[in-house]
């Protein structure tokens, strides 16, 4: 967990509240930080809770795209990829856990270099694999308004897409496994970068490298897709049908009011705190590091928060799974 402050130089930028990694820099956990009793009981406690609901949602959402025929839609395929997203990430949150709770990290380099380019992929694939979708809607508006065709988008096309996301992350994530290894703090083995000369430089780096890619571009392209798609549904006008054009355009802005509010709600405060954490040296008082691990929780949430957000709200999706649920059952 990041914590709100820039780290003095060292061999290494630890992990944790103490040191200078995040949840979207490859830090997993405690190192340096005085050990506070109720952060040591709540936050194992709050982060299970998350791996329990997530696990829950996004295998949920996996079994009923795979499972039901007529889920085989172009926009379920990105849900889909976006859920297995999350669904890695909490599967290694437990480690993440026993991390925090052993005060140190006992499971190799290879394992280390592993859960963090996991964690990597669920931060940056996340929102990319939202821009796609974001991509996607704006593109189908703008067929709507104008009466055209769409034949390139097909269920085909949406898996050529999601591979091509899954390698541009990838490329984007590569730094940071390279960096991720093993380091002796205070006589504890800690998962944490080890970057070159000068130190504190590199973290600099790093910081602004996840902010622009893993928020600022991604975030003002969904922003500007959005806003332009309901400017074209508030200023879209045909003759037939139109109490229900009227109901689906409310149901459209609604959707994307809960996408970007959700969103920013659970990655603005993690983003915001890289900006703090560049800009201005905190002491580590127990409400500073309190913060650090709300806004840690809070980036980890979204990934439980998902499967709600894009599948359980869908009609289509309640009846097919409700319909899975009566076969097996049977």
């Amino acid at each position: 967990m990041e914590n709100l402050s820039l780290p003095e130089p060292s061999s290494s930028c630890v992990a944790g509240p103490g040191g200078c990694a995040a949840r979207g820099d490859g830090g997993l956990n405690t190192s340096t930080p005085p050990l506070i009793p109720s952060f040591y009981i709540t936050v194992p406690v709050i982060y299970s809770f998350i791996c329990a609901v997530g696990l829950t949602g996004n295998t949920a959402v996996i079994y009923v795209i795979l499972k039901a025929p007529k889920m085989k839609t172009v926009t379920n395929i990105f849900i889909l990829n976006l859920a297995v997203a999350d669904e890695l990430f909490t599967l290694v949150l437990p480690i993440n856990i026993a991390d925090y709770l052993l005060l140190q990290w006992p499971f190799g380099e290879s394992m280390c270099k592993l859960i963090i380019s996991i964690d990597q992929y669920n931060t940056f694939s996340s929102i990319y694999f939202l821009t796609v979708m974001s991509i996607d809607r704006y593109l189908v508006v703008v067929a709507t308004t104008k009466s055209k065709k769409m034949s390139y988008r097909t269920y085909r096309a949406a898996k050529i897409v999601s591979l091509c996301v899954w390698s541009f992350v990838t490329v984007i994530i590569l730094p940071f496994t390279i960096f991720a290894k093993i380091h002796k703090e205070q006589g504890r083995s800690q998962c944490v970068f080890v970057f070159p000369h000068p130190e504190s430089v590199w973290w600099k780096g790093s910081r602004i490298y996840t902010l622009i890619l893993g928020f600022a571009i991604p975030v003002s392209t969904i922003c500007i897709l959005y806003t332009t798609m309901l400017y074209r549904l508030r200023h879209m006008h045909l003759h037939s049908n139109a109490k229900a054009l009227d109901k689906a355009k409310k149901k459209v802005t609604l959707m994307v009011v809960v996408i970007l509010a959700v969103c920013l709600f659970c990655w603005t405060p993690y983003h915001l705190s890289t900006v703090v954490a560049l800009t201005t040296d905190i002491p580590q008082t127990p409400l500073v590091i309190g913060i650090s691990y709300f806004i840690t929780s809070l980036s980890y949430a979204n990934s439980c928060i998902n499967p709600f957000l894009y599948a359980f709200l869908d009609d289509s999706f309640r009846k097919n799974f409700l319909k899975l649920i009566d076969c097996r059952t049977s």
